[in-house]
């Protein structure tokens, strides 16, 4: 019986072992599997994010420069449609025909100063105005009226009949500006033409003079022709800026 009493205490320490060694191996067990848990909902999270589809941005147009057009008929001053048109049947000009004033307007004079027995002169003048608004699918209105100028001045290279037809850069006329001289027979005479076709911001203007002589009177010379078409035509564009302040 005495020895059996010290055998107590070891089998008790032995008995212990186990039951610890379980409990850490739980401990260490439940600790794995959290993290485990959070790791995977931060990926899914990640995933989600970079999955998601990204907004489209807006298409864009530049603005249009010029919101109005002005007054066809007055915007080529007094003075000189008198000096270019001498004797004008309409002295304020006859307005052209427009369902939309601010998009497309017109202006022009004409007259015939008779000379008796050394003959008569004609003069005719006329302004067009285009506007053209920014449009996503048709681009900016500066873009629009530049590729209208374009094909106006083709237009003009294309008259038919035209003779000794010469295109230059008509320097100093709002945004670019080309000028167009050509003689043309009409009406038994011989016609000389100055045309000038101008882009300010989004407005084409278009800008026509010439003239002829009758009952043997001589036509005008391609440099009065030409001055005259170049003058009125830098007015005219100077208007479009005055119609927008």
């Amino acid at each position: 019986m005495q020895r059996s009493a010290p055998r107590l205490p070891r089998i008790l320490a032995c008995a212990a072992v186990p039951v610890m060694l379980v409990v850490a191996g739980c401990s260490s067990d439940s600790g794995g599997s959290g993290d485990s848990g959070k790791k995977g909902s931060q990926d899914g999270t990640a995933a989600s994010a970079s999955a998601a589809p990204k907004p489209s941005p807006t298409p864009t147009v530049e603005p249009a420069k010029f919101t109005k057009l002005p007054e066809a008929c007055k915007s080529i001053s007094a003075k000189t449609t008198a000096s270019l048109v001498p004797k004008a049947k309409s002295k304020n000009g006859t307005p052209a025909a427009s369902s939309d004033l601010a998009s497309r307007g017109g202006c022009s004079w004409n007259g015939l100063v008779d000379k008796g027995v050394k003959g008569s002169h004609y003069r005719w003048l006329d302004v067009s105005f285009y506007r053209y608004e920014s449009d996503v699918s048709l681009g900016s209105g500066q873009e629009r009226a530049q590729e209208n100028l374009t094909k106006e001045l083709a237009k003009i290279q294309e008259t038919p009949g035209a003779k000794k037809l010469r295109t230059s850069t008509a320097a100093g006329i709002g945004d670019e500006a080309k000028a167009v001289a050509y003689d043309l027979r009409k009406t038994d005479e011989d016609f000389r033409y100055a045309s000038v076709v101008a882009r300010t911001g989004n407005v084409l203007v278009l800008l026509s003079y010439n003239g002829a002589g009758y009952a043997g009177a001589a036509a005008p010379s391609e440099k009065t022709v030409m001055d005259g078409a170049v003058k009125a035509a830098k007015e005219a564009v100077a208007a479009v800026a005055a119609a927008n302040k």
